[in-house]
């Protein structure tokens, strides 16, 4: 079986979120299971040049972008054992940052077309090719529409995932032909709400959609979820399944993490003690042992639950004795928020601006209790890697933090959850988290059980090969 990863970006190359995880970890988890995964992204001005200096050109062609034609250089990399295929077109890519120009539509329009006109020139065929977010909808809708009849092309099948469904590419129609270069006939396949919406297309064209977790994909379906995308998706519905992500459990890991303050396992927690203790130390808290610190490690934006946190967190830092720590930046009202609540509460709470990596290893690694109450979330790494340092997650009941993390009530759970987008069921889900961790024989059993959690990728990787022998079943 041979597949084509599409994306936008991938680790170690360029990264600007979790698509980038996914793409640097899924393929080699699939070449391990031996699939034979290539990917193919943009050459960005922003390639460090140590990876620049692994590259090796293999091929130049001529790809059509509407009425006109663009040059499309191709250079191969190889990174843990899978192919890189690097896409170059100076115009396109030599610019800084990976997103936000004026042109994008055109930009990973050019990206799609590219990744579907060179395969021929590389004497690869994939059975599948496997598509991410509105930066690669075009594949499937260039695929149906210029190239299923084609002889060289005929039989491979689309697949489309979508991280997450706020991001459609939506734009005016008035890019269908001069940019897109979709004949008039074909409009319908874009068209949506009056624009030109590619996800929409994607699915439409694609032989299966997928998202990163099955809960979401059942959470796009209603409209407080699906940003208008849920007419669509019930009409294709049968092509939908949701698979969850994982994480390098090699990347984040604490017996050998470099960027922690002392090593440990789950059969030795020394390490992790000490580290609660170094980090109440760096942050300027108080360095008790006995008091629960609370984490979070995220941007600072509403849908992340920063209302729930905003209304409640003073209430329980009066209440309870707790310690609270949080890492991010984002929105600068909450920005203040956790400023003044600094200053209110010297010694038991802290407020750590921008992202720092290092730093966030060492609040996974230090904290007792990783708190995510988010508004919505398609599929959530925090939560896996706070398990992973035996960090104990409190998790609203959504997308992928609803399918990892089980509340520990029934005696066989990994975390705290609430179900209600409301600060007075987090409150309940926090209290109660403080309340296990004064039994300290329990709460060590709930360490552990965290820390024995498979959120690897090997899982994910054997439930995308069992679609993909589906889909070629059909």
């Amino acid at each position: 079986m041979k597949i084509l990863y599409c994306t936008s970006e991938a680790r170690p190359f360029a990264a600007t979120g979790g698509l980038a995880d996914v793409a640097g970890s899924l393929p080699q988890a699939l070449r391990q299971r031996l699939i034979g995964c290539r990917v193919v992204m943009p050459l960005y001005e922003e390639i460090p040049q140590e990876l620049r200096d692994t590259m090796k050109f293999v091929t130049s062609l001529s790809v059509p972008v509407a009425w006109r034609r663009q040059y499309c250089g191709v250079f191969e990399a190889r990174w843990g054992g899978v192919i890189y295929y690097l896409i170059d077109n100076q115009y396109y890519f030599k610019r800084k940052g990976l997103y936000g120009h004026y042109d994008d539509a055109e930009r990973f329009a050019f990206l799609s077309r590219a990744a579907l006109e060179m395969l021929p020139y590389l004497d690869f065929k994939p059975d599948i090719i496997h598509c991410n977010d509105w930066q690669t909808a075009m594949v499937p809708i260039y695929y149906s529409i210029f190239y299923a009849n084609n002889d060289w092309y005929r039989g491979i099948k689309t697949v489309m995932t979508i991280h997450n469904i706020q991001y459609q590419g939506k734009y005016g129609k008035e890019l269908v032909e001069d940019v897109l270069g979709i004949p008039k006939s074909d409009l319908p396949i874009l068209e949506y709400d009056d624009c030109v919406n590619m996800l929409k297309g994607a699915v439409e064209t694609a032989n299966r959609v997928t998202t990163v977790s099955p809960t979401y994909a059942k959470e796009i379906l209603d409209p407080w979820y699906s940003h208008g995308l849920d007419g669509i998706l019930k009409q294709r519905e049968w092509k939908l399944s949701g698979i969850l992500n994982g994480i390098d459990t090699e990347a984040y890991n604490p017996e050998t993490d470099k960027d922690i303050f002392a090593n440990y396992t789950a059969e030795d927690l020394s390490g992790k003690a000490e580290n609660k203790r170094a980090l109440q130390e760096r942050l300027g808290l108080a360095q008790d042992a006995e008091v629960p610190l609370v984490g979070m490690v995220t941007r600072l934006v509403s849908h992340k639950g920063l209302d729930l946190v905003k209304e409640d967190l003073d209430h329980l830092m009066q209440e309870t004795n707790m310690q609270f720590v949080v890492l991010g930046s984002g929105d600068w009202e909450y920005e203040k928020f956790f400023q003044d609540m600094q200053n209110r509460y010297p010694g038991r709470l802290c407020a750590c601006h921008g992202f720092v990596p290092e730093l966030s290893r060492k609040i996974y690694a230090g904290a007792d209790i990783f708190l995510m109450p988010s508004k919505s979330e398609p599929c959530g790494l925090s939560q896996m890697i706070a398990l992973r340092y035996g960090t104990i997650p409190i998790v609203r009941e959504t997308g992928g933090l609803k399918d990892s993390i089980q509340d520990s009530g029934d005696g066989v759970g990994n975390g705290f959850t609430f179900h209600t987008y409301d600060s007075g069921d987090m409150d309940n889900a926090v209290r109660r988290a403080l309340a296990g961790y004064s039994d300290k024989e329990g709460w060590n059993i709930l360490v552990e059980r965290a820390m024995h959690c498979d959120m690897s990728w090997g899982k994910s990787a054997n439930e995308y090969i069992r679609m993909y022998r589906d889909m070629l079943k059909e």
